[in-house]
């Protein structure tokens, strides 16, 4: 059985959503953070290792929080994507890998030769094409 979140507050400024467990577990999630990490199927894929990587989300924030029911809450981001049901126990395990999983994120990107800015194409990333023509 999980344990339910003493408060959820989104912090609107920072873009933080911050998940109180109690007062000895308190955890600062990041949109980005979130995003990245949606426990929807099209990020986490259909079993998958690795979930799908999510370049370009440095800037996406949080639209909308909505309860979904006593067990978790649905993320709607300014990007679009809203099909991630964060229950409990997807908060407090994000908020307790967060040390472990971020920088694995970064470094998945990092090798891919992706960005967290959705601005920005590495040359890494055209491939084999002839030509190329910045818009």
């Amino acid at each position: 059985m999980s344990r339910k979140p003493t408060r959820i507050q989104w912090q609107r400024q920072s873009r933080v959503l911050r998940v109180e467990f109690g007062p000895d577990q308190v955890y600062s999630l990041p949109a980005e953070y979130l995003r990245v990490h949606s426990p929807s199927a099209e990020v986490q894929g259909h079993g998958e290792r690795e979930p799908l990587l999510v370049p370009g989300k440095r800037e996406v924030s949080v639209r909308r929080i909505e309860p979904v029911g006593r067990y978790a809450v649905r993320l709607v981001f300014t990007d679009g994507h809203d099909t991630g049901l964060y229950s409990w126990d997807v908060l407090e395990q994000l908020g307790r890998e967060q040390d472990r999983l971020w920088p694995l994120y970064l470094q998945r990107l990092e090798a891919a030769g992706m960005s967290r800015d959705s601005d920005v194409v590495k040359l890494s990333q055209l491939g084999k094409a002839k030509t190329y023509k910045p818009s």
